[in-house]
């Protein structure tokens, strides 16, 4: 069995063919800059090539990226009749998708009611749909939903203490993001740890250039730190995370812009790129927190304190935690980072193991054996799990 895993973006289009039977990707790769002067990244046996495409729009991308697959000298499979589905990331499903689905006109005027809601990311994954059911139009499209995870929230998480009119009218709640990876790697950590997923206490930290945190209790999401965009919770790369929502009015009347261009700025320059006036990428703050820089130190300072809370309430919010997962390219490839987040941890019993942090490798423990609660790096694998949510429904 196998499974193509397509992610589209408003100009681009990454994806992954995965062999279920043992789930090892047979190739990868991505298409950039489509409209513009394509380039197309296909990696497959250890290998890299790049070459430019005439990728004038998705469905020609996806053409380009069908042809790489076919190839004769590089290609993975002869026919895409060995396709057996197509499993699209679709960044919000709203109330409506709580789990996957096979897609069907029905789902795509579903995706296509919740567009408000991610007006930058629902159209590219709806052009990416429309553009596979027209190129493979005889096998299975299954939609996998970043929110659906997180529709297992009680109404005490996701409720706003606004007017109720504005949720029942406008959908005004939290809704969660990351939901893939918090999904994947609660259930990973469950194993690695040897717990009853459906009987466990877990809290998941993916931190990237976006970054939120998720209480997970017996293999459900119960709350998260994204809210009705990704721009709630944590300080991020770029984006301000947490904030009085009266600071909004008073930049905008302080410099006369109106709310749209003050949200651009919390969501692209602000952050620890804000805070700092650096940068959004935590390796350049660390050299310059070394060269005596204040607000890199701020920055870092700032992130790990806001992880340190989110990881408190939601270990109250669960009444304890049995295991904690780090996850993200921050944790997952960062060794100072990762040790400064477990140290934050000392409240609840975490301690450090240093050699256990400076090793190499994928998945593994870096607390001490006497740490009350463990704490685990877990590479997350959003596209294999689109690709497991895929294979439920056709099997």
């Amino acid at each position: 069995m196998k499974v193509l895993v397509v992610n589209c973006g408003s100009s681009s289009i990454k994806f992954q063919l995965i062999n279920m039977e043992d789930e090892h990707v047979m190739a990868s790769g991505q298409v950039e800059r489509i409209g513009i002067d394509g380039l197309l990244t296909y990696k497959v046996h250890g290998n890299k090539n790049v070459k430019p495409v005439d990728a004038h729009d998705h469905e020609a991308a996806l053409n380009d990226i069908i042809d790489a697959l076919l190839h004769k000298k590089v290609g993975v499979i002869k026919t895409l009749d060995e396709i057996n589905a197509v499993g699209h990331r679709i960044v919000h499903g709203g109330e409506r998708f709580a789990h996957s689905v096979l897609i069907d006109e029905e789902v795509i005027e579903g995706i296509e009611a919740v567009t408000d809601l991610a007006p930058l990311h629902n159209p590219a994954n709806l052009v990416g749909i429309r553009a596979c059911m027209d190129l493979m139009p005889d096998i299975p499209q299954i939609g996998v939903f970043d929110t659906a995870f997180h529709q297992t929230m009680p109404a005490k998480a996701y409720l706003y203490a606004v007017p109720l009119k504005y949720y029942r009218n406008f959908g005004v709640r939290r809704y969660g993001f990351h939901g893939t990876s918090h999904s994947y790697v609660s259930e990973r950590v469950c194993e690695l740890e040897g717990l009853d997923y459906h009987n466990s206490r877990v809290i998941i930290c993916h931190i990237g250039n976006g970054a939120s945190v998720c209480a997970v209790k017996n293999g459900k999401s119960i709350d998260t730190s994204m809210g009705m965009t990704p721009l709630e919770g944590l300080c991020m790369g770029t984006r301000s995370g947490d904030l009085d929502p009266g600071v909004i009015d008073y930049i905008c009347k302080k410099e006369n812009k109106t709310v749209e261009e003050v949200t651009k700025i919390l969501n692209k320059n602000s952050g620890v790129l804000g805070i700092s006036d650096i940068s959004s990428d935590y390796r350049d703050l660390l050299i310059e927190e070394k060269e005596g820089h204040i607000y890199a130190k701020y920055a870092i300072d700032m992130m790990i304190y806001r992880l340190r809370k989110y990881v408190g309430a939601y270990y109250m919010a669960l009444g304890g935690v049995d295991v904690i997962a780090l996850c993200g390219g921050v944790p997952e490839n960062n060794s100072v980072l990762r040790g400064m987040m477990v140290k934050s941890f000392y409240a609840i019993g975490c301690k450090l193991d240093n050699f256990a942090n400076h090793e190499t490798g994928v998945e593994r423990l870096i607390t001490a054996p006497d740490s009350k609660v463990p704490v685990w790096v877990v590479p997350t694998n959003e596209e294999l799990k689109i690709a497991q949510e895929a294979l439920k429904l056709i099997d």
